[in-house]
């Protein structure tokens, strides 16, 4: 069996990743010797980032700041003011419009009762991951679909807000899932930019995945060659035909 660290790096060449793979992991307990979380953030999609620099470990008061965060992970809102802000945020998302009452039951979560979250790069992980999430763009979340229909049989659903329901989606549907994020995520991550979604992949079965991935990739750069040459020729006037291009495409290599 590979390693998370061998995973990690077959991600990221077959990808071309600019972001490391991230695994999540949900325990009962805080692992022995994984640093405790220090510091605020601002909602809980930030320990992604965060996590890039190294292993960590949260708690339930880590998580405070952001109460649908809390919600998504099963985290218990204990005290009085998280019921409140988590029933004005509810009241205000209704009001625009953004998350009516009706679309709550909707929005994937944690079963509740497990405190500890765990945030590390793939390749440093202390657990098997839960999930593992990839920020990936257009051309690289095309190999990933690729990758999940053939693992799956099915194609990935796709979810928009709250962008951290993907890891709860990912967990209880134990397949993949894409996100397109959330306007929140959006402002709280520096690494979400425009032109990145969010894809978690089932942390058990990741090596399937990346194999997949790699296998997709090679086949994708020698099919896009194909399809260069073919245009071009016909482009040029020609009319040739598939044997007529792998010929040229088998020339060129």
């Amino acid at each position: 069996m590979k390693s998370y660290g061998e995973v990690s790096r077959q991600l990221v060449d077959a990808l071309d990743l600019e972001h490391r793979p991230i695994a999540i992991s949900v325990s009962d307990a805080v692992p022995a010797g994984v640093p405790a979380h220090e510091g605020a953030v601002p909602a809980g999609c930030s320990f992604w980032q965060k996590a890039s620099r190294g292993p960590f470990a949260t708690v339930p008061t880590d998580h405070e700041n952001c109460v649908v965060g809390m919600h998504t992970h099963g985290l218990a809102l204990e005290t009085e003011a998280q019921k409140i802000d988590l029933k004005v945020s509810l009241d205000v998302f209704n009001e625009l419009g953004y998350v009516r009452t009706e679309d709550i039951a909707q929005i994937p979560t944690l079963e509740p009762g497990r405190g500890v979250v765990v945030y590390a790069p793939l390749a440093q992980t202390p657990l098997e991951p839960d999930v593992v999430l990839v920020f990936a763009s257009s051309r690289q979340g095309l190999l990933v679909t690729e990758a999940v229909q053939q693992l799956e049989g099915n194609m990935p659903p796709a979810l928009g807000r709250p962008a951290c329901a993907i890891v709860p989606q990912a967990v209880g549907s134990k397949r993949a899932a894409l996100s397109l994020g959330c306007c929140g995520a959006r402002a709280y991550l520096d690494v979400f930019g425009d032109a990145l979604a969010l894809w978690a992949l089932p942390g058990p079965r990741v090596g399937e995945y990346a194999d997949r991935i790699e296998v997709l990739a090679k086949a994708n750069q020698v099919l896009t060659r194909f399809h260069e040459i073919r245009r071009a020729d016909v482009e040029a006037g020609g009319q040739p035909s598939v044997s007529d291009s792998l010929s040229r495409l088998q020339a060129s290599s």
